[in-house]
């Protein structure tokens, strides 16, 4: 069964906010090069997670983990992330499909976010 992550972040207006995200989409897909790594947004940026998902399915993918690339769990992630995936595993009933915490709330995250933090103050 093939394997994809898709890092699902909100979306804006501005293309170059993305930046970030393309560039954490590289590094993880450098990591693992045995996985299908793509970017997926709630809103104003494409693909959708819907979309993603689809193209991942359309290529194989059986096995989908999704890493909300949120810093922490608000409305979003609590209401609309849950819908998303409750229409999607409809869609694909066949699909594992995982969804995992916010980036933010893992304590290794947090970590380098204070390390930043206080190298701010140096």
């Amino acid at each position: 069964m093939k394997r994809a992550l898709v890092l699902f972040a909100h979306g804006a207006r501005a293309q170059s906010w993305a930046a970030p995200f393309e560039r954490l989409r590289d590094q993880s897909q450098a990591r693992l090069p045995e996985v299908r790594v793509t970017l997926a947004f709630l809103e104003l940026m494409e693909p959708r997670l819907p979309e993603a998902v689809e193209a991942l399915v359309a290529e194989g993918a059986g096995d989908i983990t999704v890493v909300p690339v949120f810093l922490g769990q608000g409305g979003h992630l609590l209401r609309d992330l849950p819908q998303l995936a409750d229409g999607i595993r409809a869609a694909h009933p066949g699909l594992r499909l995982n969804i995992v915490g916010a980036i933010g709330e893992d304590p290794a995250v947090q970590a380098a976010m204070a390390d930043y933090c206080t190298r701010a103050m140096e």
